[in-house]
C-alpha cells in the first residue's frame, strides 16, 4: 500500500481519483476548504506547511486548479493571470517541492485539459494553461532524480460536470469522472513518464 497525497480530493475529479486509488492505497486529502489537511497549493508557504505535516509519500496527485473563462476581447490581465498563478504555477510548484517529499521511484500526477490541444470559444486562458502544464512535465520527466516520474492527465469535459459546462463545450463528448480516474490510476500504479494521458 502507497502513501498518496491528493490536492483537490473535493471536486468532481478528486472524489473519482479517492474512490479509485483510495481502494488500494492511503490517500491523504488536501483542498482549500476541505480535506484532512487545509492548503491552497497557489501559496508555496501553505504547501510548505502541508508537506512538513504530511511527510513521505509515495505519490503526489493534483485534480485542482483555476482559470478564468471569458472573451478574449475583454479580457484583463488580471483575469488571465488568475489561471497562470493557480493552475500551472500552482500545481508546478507542488512539483518542485514535492519531489523533495517523494520516496524514491514515486510519481507526481497533474491536470491539464483538452483545451490544450482542442480550444473553444471563452478559452484562451484555460488553452494557455493546459498547454504549459503538459510542457512542463515533458520537461521535467528528463531532469527528476532518483527514478521519480511525472505525467498528466488530460480529460476532457466530464459527464458530472456536462451540466454547467456543456454549454462551453459544443459537440464534445463527456467522459464519466470514473473513467478519468483510471487514468491517475496508470500515472500512478504505472512505469511511465513525461506522458499526457488524453482521456476523451
Amino acid at each position: 500500500m502507497s502513501k498518496i497525497l491528493l490536492i483537490g480530493a473535493s471536486g468532481t475529479l478528486g472524489q473519482a481519483v479517492q474512490a479509485n486509488l483510495g481502494a488500494r492505497h492511503d490517500v491523504i486529502t488536501a483542498g482549500r476548504r476541505s480535506g484532512t489537511h487545509r492548503a491552497d497549493f497557489a501559496q508555496p508557504g501553505a504547501l510548505a506547511a502541508l508537506f512538513a505535516a504530511v511527510g513521505k509519500v509515495d505519490a503526489i496527485v493534483s485534480t485542482a486548479g483555476n482559470v478564468h473563462f471569458g472573451p478574449l476581447a475583454g479580457m484583463t490581465p488580471e483575469q488571465f493571470n488568475l489561471g497562470l498563478q493557480d493552475k500551472l504555477l500552482g500545481q508546478v510548484q507542488l512539483a518542485l517541492l514535492g519531489q523533495q517529499y517523494l520516496n524514491d521511484g514515486g510519481s507526481i500526477t497533474l491536470t491539464s485539459g483538452i483545451l490544450a490541444v482542442e480550444p473553444i470559444p471563452n478559452g484562451a486562458s484555460a488553452s494557455t494553461v493546459n498547454a504549459a502544464i503538459e510542457g512542463f512535465v515533458m520537461a521535467a520527466a528528463i531532469e527528476l532524480p532518483r527514478g521519480l516520474r511525472i505525467n498528466a492527465v488530460s480529460p476532457t469535459i466530464v459527464t458530472e460536470s456536462a451540466a454547467t459546462y456543456g454549454p462551453f463545450f459544443p459537440g464534445f463528448e463527456s467522459v464519466p469522472a470514473e473513467r478519468v480516474a483510471r487514468a491517475y490510476q496508470r500515472s500512478v500504479e504505472g512505469a511511465q513518464t513525461g506522458r499526457v494521458y488524453r482521456v476523451q
